[in-house]
């Protein structure tokens, strides 16, 4: 019963989340406790030996603080020698002796020495984790994990003082957020207009979020200005207004729904496909993107926030993600962090500067289509042709070094799969399964095999983790309230002092529950109100209907998150896309199926991420209100930037030309799901439902061997979420990630310590320079000026 379960983070990133995302959770029934107590000898021994603790001291309190501490650690010691090993109830008799002898502040010291030398058991299986499974492994074996807020102890913090929430907001703070934000935001709206692919970049954002500031608070007081002491809770508050802002960025539709409903996309559909009516749909303009924006981006966030506690502490949800962000700030505010800072900092500054000017000096040699670097041909001109080349863009290799081996591998395979084997066959079934003479973008082309079995990859994949999702969370669900009624008493007793410190620290600064319950409301009614008047095709009592669902869609999305780390808001919007599209009809039902996909998907991804944050919360020991308040400051960032940094790349770029750069594949994606909802299978090019169905199996079985084969095999079976889109997009971008894949594993393979403190700032600052310069490249672009050279490859005499 008694050992680790160690998280390793997705993205291979701090040491402290390598060596220290420990999740430990004591398992003890009352057999257990009753077969495990120490002996009336051992009792008595124990018991002679707190006599000197509870001696009284005329010194200061924080002086009677380390003396009852030493003393009750010396007593510990001479129990440990004489009473053998020691086993969990033991520790806990122990611990209610030393509380009744020396009051607190000998038992925080006494819990602290427990805590170091017994490790907790673990109360979550690693199989509960479901498709996580690759992102964990058992304690490495060569050192344990060093401490962090899950298992430092309370001892080591009862120095700290956890600053009002209203000192955790402050000006600076939120300056830093918007202005991360903002860069942020520009970086995933590339990627969201590209490929449709945003690695995480939490971790990213809490470094330098980090770095900003202690770089200001540094530079004050080398000019000897006093400021105000850089915390803990400060950079967990700056960290999700800066996620908040830019989750806007990629969450908020612009390479996908939102998208979908411009003209561009819709004549792409082809103007006569069947559901594809005339006049469905609406080109992008900042007022109503921004009105659609303000309207659903808030309520998501008053979901569920009268059950934080319930799923936070009572639940004991981990949200892995939420805890290796707490985790790594936590590790951030230390001496050894501000060490590592430093190196970061000159990593992170030295890559943005590569990547910048490298971006810049690209820029010159793009004066015409299919010119530059970009168009690289790496492996000759005929793997060219098939999109097989590297095109040396920086921002891809940066997110390959923060993506799993297993995703970037996942990618090639489908580009292997579709651009190596699939398109060239089917190029050959040209006048027999389509039409000759249809365009290089339509859908009763070759396009449409590749957009539909995109789909059916997508669907396939996504519908199993749906279920699975529930299943996992019902099935915790009753193994928690079977264990709330054998161990009740047991479970209240085995509360150690740090979760205790940290319950109210999240417990204090309380949010009113009529607040909750009229903000909703009010809330809701503004939605059912202005988006009926955005979209005509969308009747008012379908938002009714999907806010009255929000709730229920939102506990369970939440509590599946806190299982297994997958958000599956994107699965809650496609199937209200496909309901809702069927529901409207021909005439409606394309606007209608998009608009709704966006609301639910909204409400339901928005609420667990506040569940993220909450944790966080929790382990920083941050007030859930400032949180709160950080995540809807955040969150009104993104409504105002986003939309302004759409438009700077729809007004400057070819956005959603399928043979150019930025493709947007995911706004055709979408738009042909809500035809399919419209249509049915009547929509599919010749042979192309056979083809569909095989897929959807694939990725069905594909999960299962994931699921149910043993880990040495399951490890190398493909993820078919990835494996999809390179059937759109080309081959080229899983080229440059799996780059990043090599540039990972050779820096582990040479200097593996040194690599897990670099990469993150590295990664980070390819990703910044090369995102950074879309902005002059795009006001080039708006001024009419073009590069002087193009440079294109051609074959040879």
């Amino acid at each position: 019963m008694m050992g680790h379960i160690f998280l390793t983070s997705p993205s291979r990133t701090q040491p402290q989340l390598r060596n220290s995302y420990v999740l430990q959770r004591r398992v003890l029934t009352r057999v257990q406790y009753r077969r495990l107590s120490p002996s009336p000898s051992a009792r008595a021994a124990y018991k002679s030996r707190l006599a000197p603790v509870s001696a009284p001291d005329s010194s200061s309190p924080a002086r009677r603080l380390l003396v009852a501490g030493e003393r009750s650690r010396a007593a510990f010691r001479s129990f440990h020698q004489s009473a053998g090993r020691w086993k969990a109830p033991a520790r806990w008799w122990c611990w209610k002796q030393i509380h009744s002898a020396t009051g607190a502040a000998a038992a925080a010291a006494a819990v602290a020495e427990l805590e170091l030398l017994v490790p907790r058991a673990s109360g979550m299986d690693r199989h509960e984790l479901g498709s996580a499974a690759e992102e964990i492994e058992k304690t490495p074996r060569e050192g344990r994990p060093g401490p962090d807020m899950e298992s430092e102890p309370a001892a080591e913090r009862v120095a700290e003082r956890v600053p009002p929430w209203r000192e955790q907001l402050t000006v600076r703070g939120l300056v830093a957020a918007l202005l991360i934000g903002v860069v942020y935001t520009v970086i995933v709206m590339k990627l969201s207009l590209t490929t449709g692919i945003v690695p995480t970049l939490n971790v990213s954002a809490a470094l330098l979020a980090f770095l900003a500031l202690r770089g200001w608070t540094h530079a004050l007081d080398r000019l000897g200005i006093a400021s105000r002491p850089f915390t803990r809770q400060e950079n967990t508050v700056v960290q999700t207004c800066i996620v908040a802002c830019y989750t806007i960025g990629f969450g908020g539709g612009f390479g996908s729904f939102l998208l979908g409903l411009d003209k561009k996309t819709y004549e792409l559909s082809g103007a006569s496909t069947p559901g594809n009516v005339p006049g469905s749909y609406k080109d992008p303009a900042i007022g109503w993107m921004m009105g659609f924006l303000l309207a659903v981006s808030f309520v998501g966030l008053l979901t569920l926030l009268p059950l934080r506690k319930v799923l936070v502490i009572d639940y004991k949800l981990t949200y892995p993600s939420g805890t290796a962000t707490a985790v790594l700030i936590n590790g951030f505010h230390t001496p050894q962090g501000d060490k590592n800072a430093k190196k970061q900092v000159l990593g992170f500054l030295k890559y943005f500067g590569i990547s910048f000017f490298w971006s810049f000096f690209q820029w010159f040699y793009t004066g015409g289509d299919f010119c530059g670097f970009m168009q690289f041909p790496t492996f000759g001109l005929k793997a060219w042709k098939q999109s097989f080349f590297f095109d040396f863009s920086l921002t891809y290799v940066g997110a390959g070094m923060i993506c799993s081996h297993l995703v970037n591998l996942s990618l090639l395979f489908g580009a292997v799969l579709s651009w190596g084997v699939m398109w060239p066959l089917m190029k050959k079934q040209e006048g027999n399964w389509y039409s000759a003479k249809a365009s290089a973008s339509s859908m009763t082309g070759l396009y449409g095999y590749k957009a539909f079995l995109c789909i059916a990859l997508l669907i396939g994949d996504g519908s199993y983790n749906f279920f699975k999702v529930i299943i996992v969370t019902l099935n915790s669900i009753r193994e928690k309230s079977k264990r709330s009624r054998l161990n009740r008493v047991t479970d209240a007793d085995s509360v150690a002092i740090d979760d205790m410190q940290r319950n109210e620290v999240f417990n204090r600064d309380n949010i009113p529950s009529w607040v909750t319950y009229a903000g909703y409301i009010l809330l809701s009614a503004i939605a059912v109100v202005a988006i009926p008047l955005i979209f005509r095709q969308v009747k008012w009592y379908y938002v009714v209907i999907a806010y009255l669902l929000a709730p229920a869609l939102g506990f369970c999305n939440a509590y599946g998150t806190g299982l297994t780390d997958m958000n599956m808001g994107y699965n809650y919007g496609k199937v209200a896309l496909f309901v809702f599209a069927a529901w409207a009809g021909k005439d409606n039902g394309v606007v209608a199926g998009l608009v709704t996909c966006g609301l639910v998907k909204q409400l339901v991804l928005v609420s667990a991420d506040l569940m993220h944050d909450f944790k966080t919360a929790h382990l920083t020991l941050t007030s859930p209100r400032s949180m709160l308040v950080g995540q809807a400051v955040g969150t009104l960032m993104g409504c105002i930037v986003a939309p302004l940094t759409f438009f700077l790349f729809y007004e400057a770029f070819d956005i959603g030309n399928p043979e150019g750069y930025w493709k947007a594949p995911y706004a055709l994606i979408y738009r042909n799901m809500a035809i399919l909802g419209v249509e049915g299978f009547d929509a599919l090019p010749k042979h192309c439902l056979q083809l569909c169905v095989a897929f959807f199996a694939f990725a069905l079985l594909a999960n299962v061997a994931r699921d149910f084969l043993p880990r040495r095999f399951g490890r190398f079976v493909p993820l078919p979420m990835a494996m999809a889109v390179p059937f759109l997009v080309g081959a080229n971008f899983a080229i440059d990630m799996c780059m990043g894949s090599l540039v990972v594993f050779l820096w582990h393979k040479l200097n593996g310590k040194k690599a897990a403190l670099l990469i993150p700032a590295v990664a980070s600052g390819l990703i910044c320079g090369d995102g950074i310069w879309v902005f002059p490249s795009s006001l080039l672009a708006l001024a009419k000026i073009k590069p002087p050279i193009c440079m294109k490859f051609t074959p040879g005499s």
